[in-house]
């Protein structure tokens, strides 16, 4: 894999991370790139599924200037992280465990997630408060209606059909790559699914999530991956563990729906606010609040963290 670091596009506002490094978790190498003084206070940041940490590089540096260190990760599979044999829900958050001990172990971290990332943190402070301070979720409050149960005989077949498709899919993607491309036709791509966001910087993240070679530009996600490839888990039960939380909880949802959301109506979740828990609904804004209107979202979670110390 080549270096891209004199390829990378530059947008208005965006920063690359002060710092790069790798840790291990549990075998398997990931990637961590932190904004800020090196000695400021440690600040979370978690991506979502398909995206990686270099998404926040419009977002970080604003977080950054408000005092803190902001540390991200790409998770597994996705952007400079080591690709895996498995990828599932809790492996996501076993990594996610190893990089709050590499930051400060022992010790509660603020937290910012978005989308996948959200929805992650929101599971694991419902099981490990302790390790919070305070979370953000960034539209990563998945909705759906509930379905019925279904029998126990059903719930077997069902199981069986599933693990055949996922060996069926690992068989088929085994040694595929990613389809290669100009910066403009990935960018392009990747506009399909994110209309609202600028061209330049979609180009921007094909040169800080992509690669380069001799045919042209790949994504650097592992072409195993799918949508929806999360594991035993539905979207409800992120929404089910809200109330129970005992952390102060800040959700930032936007009101336009996109095709990479979770297409949660903002009602559906004002209900379920925990007790020490607020939401604010962005209107004009989709999914990716934090890149349609960085500093707006960077003020409310400065505002709701509070001074870094």
């Amino acid at each position: 894999m080549s270096t891209i670091a004199d390829r990378t596009v530059d947008f208005p506002g965006a920063e690359a991370p002060a710092r790069q490094y790798d840790i291990d978790a549990n075998g398997v190498r990931i990637a961590v790139h932190e904004w800020g003084d090196a000695a400021a206070p440690p600040l979370l940041a978690v991506h979502g599924g398909f995206d990686f940490a270099r998404t926040y590089d419009l977002f970080a540096p604003r977080l950054a200037a408000g005092g803190w260190r902001v540390v991200a990760w790409d998770q597994r599979g996705h952007g400079d992280s080591e690709h895996a044999e498995l990828y599932s829900w809790d492996a996501d958050m076993r990594d996610a465990l190893a990089v709050f001990d590499h930051v400060k172990p022992g010790e509660p971290l603020p937290v910012v997630g978005h989308s996948k990332g959200g929805a992650l943190m929101t599971q694991l402070a419902d099981a490990q408060p302790f390790r919070f301070t305070h979370l953000v979720n960034m539209d990563g409050i998945p909705y759906k209606r509930n379905i019925p149960d279904i029998a126990e005989h059903e719930r077997t077949k069902m199981m069986a059909s599933d693990i055949e498709s996922w060996l069926d899919h690992r068989r088929r993607t085994a040694d595929l790559q990613r389809k290669p491309g100009t910066i403009d036709e990935l960018a392009a791509r990747r506009g399909r699914m994110n209309p609202r966001l600028e061209i330049d910087w979609l180009r921007r993240l094909v040169t800080t999530g992509g690669f380069e070679s001799d045919d042209g530009w790949r994504w650097k996600i592992d072409s195993s991956m799918r949508f929806g490839g999360f594991g035993p888990w539905r979207p409800e039960w992120t929404l089910m563990r809200l109330p129970g939380l005992p952390i102060p909880f800040f959700g930032i949802l936007g009101s336009e729906m996109e095709e990479m959301g979770w297409g949660t109506p903002p009602k559906k979740v004002l209900p379920y606010m925990p007790m020490q828990g607020r939401c604010e609904v962005l209107d004009g804004v989709g999914h990716f609040v934090h890149i349609e209107q960085p500093q707006r979202v960077a003020d409310l979670v400065l505002d709701f963290l509070g001074d870094a110390q």
